[in-house]
């Protein structure tokens, strides 16, 4: 069958993470305790089309994280789809069932030392991924792992050190030809430049978008960094305690947030060209995930909030251009 083009390469669908953090069994029931789930991630849902940069952006602990293992199938979700092209993961039962979907999606981690075996020289770990799929053999794949170095900016003899041998940025292009070794079409980006120098993380960012077009691969992309975010993506999807509170395309998110959390955050971004404007501080913590608030989430820390944000969890609805937002005050205007 030809697959249609158009169709969004990645989808996920009410997709939800519990986790058990209930004490053990017998403790539970002297004290007559129920379970205790913690709801890592809830009810989350969009899509990532081919060629595009999603930015999936929160305070820590949102969830953000787990979205990017639930996707990379190291989690399994407890309710919701995960469609990657078509291919819903729930149908996917054996190993032998995830290895093409293995090979077309890859992540790049945070700490490019803890990602990378510390005990291999770089051949070897870029090689594994073009072993483990059967892309090459022999000499080929020693041709393949020098063309890869090349590609994201080190040199061919590179390959024969150890990790240990690498500063932190070179570190990571490692991991980026690691990732790219299997050919994917899909790059899972779990806060990739947060452990670097700024200076070094605008050459792995610029390598990024170089590597996309000539590719025109697909990233998923986390981070705290509200400039890089600003930079390298196409929309930006904004979490808060396992939800998706606003989506929307870059440029009309930045110049015109929708949702409270999401003017927070960037209001929290230094104001370096000294305009002037008010900026209201961020107030409150982010609640207890073992036991969230009624309703939405965000109202204890939220000016705009009424009864109706106490008691009635909001949907994700499309509020302004492409812009969508979970937010009754948003839906009801009463935000200024």
């Amino acid at each position: 069958m030809e697959k249609n083009s158009t169709s969004p390469l990645l989808q996920l669908r009410g997709v939800a993470r519990y986790f058990d953090i209930s004490r053990p069994w017998s403790e539970r029931v002297i004290k007559r305790q129920p379970k205790q789930l913690l709801k890592a991630v809830d009810n989350v849902s969009f899509s990532l089309n081919r060629g595009e940069t999603l930015a999936l952006v929160g305070e820590s602990g949102c969830g953000k994280s787990t979205v990017a293992r639930l996707i990379a199938g190291l989690y399994q979700p407890t309710i919701g789809n995960i469609i990657f092209e078509g291919a819903d993961f729930a149908t996917l039962k054996s190993r032998a069932d995830w290895a093409p979907l293995r090979r077309r999606m890859q992540m790049i981690f945070q700490d490019p030392y803890a990602s990378l075996n510390s005990r291999w020289r770089v051949t070897d770990i870029i090689a594994e991924p073009i072993r483990v799929h059967s892309l090459l053999t022999g000499k080929a794949v020693r041709s393949r792992v020098e063309e890869l170095l090349t590609q994201v900016g080190l040199s061919s003899n590179d390959g024969d050190k150890y990790p240990h041998a690498f500063s932190g940025g070179q570190r990571q292009r490692i991991s980026i030809a690691r990732a790219l070794a299997s050919q994917p079409e899909f790059l899972i980006c779990d806060e990739p430049t947060s452990a670097l120098d700024v200076s070094v993380q605008a050459q792995i960012l610029n390598l990024m978008k170089d590597l996309q077009r000539q590719r025109n691969l697909s990233y998923l992309f986390i981070s705290h960094n509200l400039a890089v975010v600003r930079y390298l993506s196409d929309r930006v999807a904004v979490m808060y305690l396992g939800r998706i509170v606003e989506i929307a395309p870059t440029q009309q998110l930045f110049a015109g947030p929708q949702h409270p959390y999401t003017r927070m955050l960037l209001n929290a971004v230094p104001d370096l060209e000294m305009t002037g404007h008010p900026r209201p501080p961020m107030t409150g913590e982010i609640p207890n995930p073992l036991s969230p608030p009624s309703g939405c989430a965000f109202h204890p820390r939220c000016s705009f909030a009424n009864e109706r944000c106490r008691r009635e969890v909001p949907e994700l609805k499309p509020v302004s251009g492409e812009s969508s937002a979970a937010c009754h005050a948003v839906e009801e205007g009463r935000l200024p």
